[in-house]
């Protein structure tokens, strides 16, 4: 019995983890007063802005400790940023953005991620570098030059100009050229040799295996897409061509002294995320645990 237990500690060390006759209640309870500070820090905030959005004139938003459960819940926030903006153009404005983003994201960073991880030419590390390179620029320090490309290819204030810098990500690219490289070489030679062009390749071979890495990639890119605020602010002058988050700023700006209608808009605009996140966590997670081949 001894040197079963004796096993069954080293065992647990070698995953290090400690056993878990050893876990003290001291350690225990700090464990899990942690994870409530980490959960109160991450949904605290969303939690407080959906109470307030359902909350009445007559009730205080400040009060301390904070009542999150509403007394009277009422919809008339959500009423008057309906009269106020216009939240399906604008949603759809948004929706269109961040469709065609996640549509070029994940095929062209598939095609970039496997030329930089299955394919051998000139100057690939130094294309590698460039890539990794971007990644330490804050998106602010570019932000001149995207406009003036832009305006140069005369998409400025247009949806189109919103979508296109963002179009293909370096870091989803990255992604993906990892996600290739984990793919055998013998099995992409081997449909080399089976006559299979590089097309072909991508197709039946690449594809199927890092269709959950592709998932992960969609579901940042429509994120990305759906929240960028600081962009098409930039580049769209006409509010009738707003995504839902620039339109959303107008209540910001000019019912600033009704909290609980910003809270409103703010609660409109996180919906479809909520909704898509939701729907898709099980392909995101599959995505980031899955190998490479399966069997």
């Amino acid at each position: 019995m001894a040197a079963k237990q004796r096993v069954a500690r080293e065992k647990w060390y070698q995953r290090g983890s400690a056993p878990y006759e050893h876990v003290t209640p001291s350690l225990f309870i700090a464990k899990y007063v942690l994870l409530v500070l980490m959960l109160i820090i991450s949904i605290g905030p969303f939690v407080w802005q959906l109470s307030t959005a359902f909350k009445g004139a007559s009730e205080d938003i400040y009060s301390f400790p904070p009542r999150l459960i509403p007394d009277a819940p009422t919809w008339d926030n959500f009423a008057q940023v309906a009269r106020i903006v216009p939240i399906w153009d604008y949603g759809l404005h948004s929706l269109y953005v961040a469709l065609a983003t996640v549509v070029t994201n994940a095929v062209f960073c598939t095609i970039a991620g496997f030329a930089l991880a299955c394919m051998q030419f000139r100057f690939k590390k130094v294309i590698m570098g460039i890539f990794l390179s971007t990644l330490l620029l804050p998106g602010e320090v570019t932000l001149t030059s995207q406009y003036l490309t832009v305006k140069s290819l005369g998409v400025d204030n247009t949806l189109v100009g919103v979508w296109l810098p963002g179009a293909i990500g370096a870091m989803n690219v990255l992604l993906m050229a990892v996600s290739c490289r984990m793919i055998p070489k013998e099995i992409l030679d081997a449909a080399t040799i089976d006559g299979a062009n590089t097309w072909q390749r991508i197709r039946y071979v690449v594809w199927p295996n890092v269709r959950g890495m592709v998932s992960v990639v969609a579901l940042f890119s429509f994120i990305g897409a759906w929240d960028d605020f600081l962009w098409p602010l930039v580049v769209l002058n006409d509010p009738a061509k707003y995504t839902l988050t620039v339109g959303m700023q107008y209540l910001q700006s000019n019912f600033g002294a009704n909290p609980r209608v910003v809270a409103a808009g703010t609660i409109i605009a996180l919906v479809p995320i909520i909704i898509i996140f939701s729907t898709m966590q099980r392909y995101f997670f599959r995505g980031v645990e899955e190998g490479a081949v399966k069997g």
